[in-house]
């Protein structure tokens, strides 16, 4: 029996604010110490009550427009109801029957294959605390409590991990791409819940299927899937396929799940109605501005970078990605018009090879006018990038790096046929192969002219009269 997988995904990530959900608390607490970034209102204190952060509404529905969905003119909030040691409200506040968005759709570049994805929908909730644990005891720290998140989920459309893969990846940068969330999974700002069930090819019911929570990296959402894919075929090549819904955790250094608990269902929550909060609306012309108002995502930026500007698919793919990336790339290719293709090679190949290139003083005006003094023949590919390692290290003018460090290319005839006579009067066996028909040796002597003059001689002219005197 051929079985087909079934993969649908739940993603949180933090909105970028500078401010908790419903009150005033910094929202950037990672590496503060535990419990000082909190507040009466975040730690659930009685007859405390939520005000809602407008800053996390308009972010939160930025990115919900980016992932194609439908913005309502009409939601709500809702209580979440039960009980863990690191939510000090006992409660949730979430959105349940009437999210603030619903029905979008993702398209993703799948292996050279530009596939849909549906969105179920997105909703605006607040975050739980965290826990720690060690032999000594468990420590819960209440910094993250109450900061805000949207949930993403979509519906059960993903046929393998690898697929499950690709649309988290696309998600983190749309999200990154219209400043909804900086998505930093190393800081714990989106993290994952899979759902996964098999069915028999051809078939249209939906199995029970297994839940697996909080994953906080890409190569976890795919190993674990991977795990409960083989598991569960070999379930159903026992006769032995799953009956009940299940809720499963990944233990990442055994690489394999364990059992948590049966999976809850809607009516164990006992969501009602957030009464302390009113209903969030949005009417027709406030939703039209807020489409209107997002940037090129970054599916279509990478296929405009391929047809229209000549990259591969791996310099676009790659340039796209985030914005800080984009947009120096872009910034840089303003000041260098006409040339997107040497200034991705240097940007992919130069600048992003070094460590924090982000903390460096190099801009794209510096690499702009570094590459336009090679342009114009004044400097080599060396010395190009020696003066930009500069800039990034120092900061800097292009043209005062290339005249303090003596970098200017010469073309003088008669210094650079003083420097080939050099080369070749000691490399006289060399000569003698060339002229015997071993043409490689030419590149021999060409970079011994080269480095004789420090990389500052023009090759076009060492070459010329490299030829004329061997000849």
């Amino acid at each position: 029996m051929e079985l087909e997988t079934i993969i649908g995904l739940e993603i949180h990530a933090q909105l970028s604010t500078k401010t908790k959900l419903f009150c005033s608390c910094d929202n950037d607490a990672f590496g503060a110490p535990p419990n000082t970034r909190v507040c009466p209102v975040c730690m659930g204190f009685p007859g405390m009550l939520p005000v809602l952060n407008d800053e996390a509404l308009q972010k939160g529905v930025r990115g919900a427009a980016a992932l194609g969905c439908e913005i309502q003119a009409f939601s709500k909030f809702d209580r979440k109801n039960y009980f863990y040691p690191d939510l000090p409200t006992g409660y949730q506040i979430s959105q349940f029957d009437q999210p603030v968005s619903l029905d979008g759709e993702v398209s993703v570049d799948f292996e050279g294959e530009i596939k849909k994805f549906r969105i179920n929908r997105v909703h605006i909730e607040n975050d739980a605390g965290k826990l720690s644990h060690n032999q000594s005891g468990t420590y819960c720290d209440y910094n993250r409590a109450g900061t805000p998140l949207v949930e993403i989920v979509t519906e059960p459309d993903l046929r393998s991990p690898e697929e499950a893969r690709m649309l988290a990846q696309e998600i983190q940068k749309i999200l990154r791409s219209v400043g909804t969330s900086d998505a930093d999974m190393e800081k714990g700002m989106m993290r994952f819940d899979a759902s996964i069930s098999l069915r028999p090819k051809g078939e249209d019911k939906l199995y029970p299927r297994t839940e697996i929570k909080n994953l906080n990296s890409f190569s976890a959402l795919f190993k674990a899937l991977k795990f409960e894919q083989k598991k569960q075929i070999k379930l159903w090549g026992e006769n032995n396929a799953p009956t009940g819904e299940t809720t499963v955790g990944w233990m990442d250094e055994k690489e394999e799940t364990k059992l948590l608990r049966d999976k809850e269902s809607a009516m164990d929550y006992r969501y009602f109605p957030e009464p302390d909060l009113p209903p969030v609306t949005f009417d027709s012309d406030q939703i039209k501005a807020i489409e209107a108002d997002l940037p090129e995502l970054p599916l279509t930026k990478k296929q405009r970078y391929v047809e229209k500007l000549g990259l591969t698919e791996a310099e676009a793919l790659k340039l796209a990605e985030s914005p800080e990336l984009y947009d120096f790339f872009e910034s840089a290719c303003e000041h260098f018009s006409g040339k997107p293709k040497k200034v991705a090679n240097s940007f992919l190949s130069i600048v992003l090879a070094e460590t924090d290139w982000e903390k460096s003083q190099i801009t794209p005006e510096g690499l702009s006018q570094t590459l336009e003094l090679q342009e114009a023949g004044k400097i080599s590919s060396t010395a190009a990038k020696e003066i930009i390692l500069k800039i990034m290290k120092e900061g800097g003018s292009a043209e005062d790096i290339m005249d303090n460090l003596g970098l200017e290319q010469k073309s003088d005839t008669g210094e650079i046929e003083a420097w080939v006579d050099q080369v070749m009067a000691e490399n006289q066996n060399v000569v003698e192969d060339i002229k015997n028909g071993k043409d490689k040796g030419i590149q021999f002597l060409m970079g011994q002219v080269m480095k004789l003059s420090r990389g500052s001689a023009n090759p076009g002219v060492v070459m010329g009269v490299l030829k004329t005197k061997i000849n």
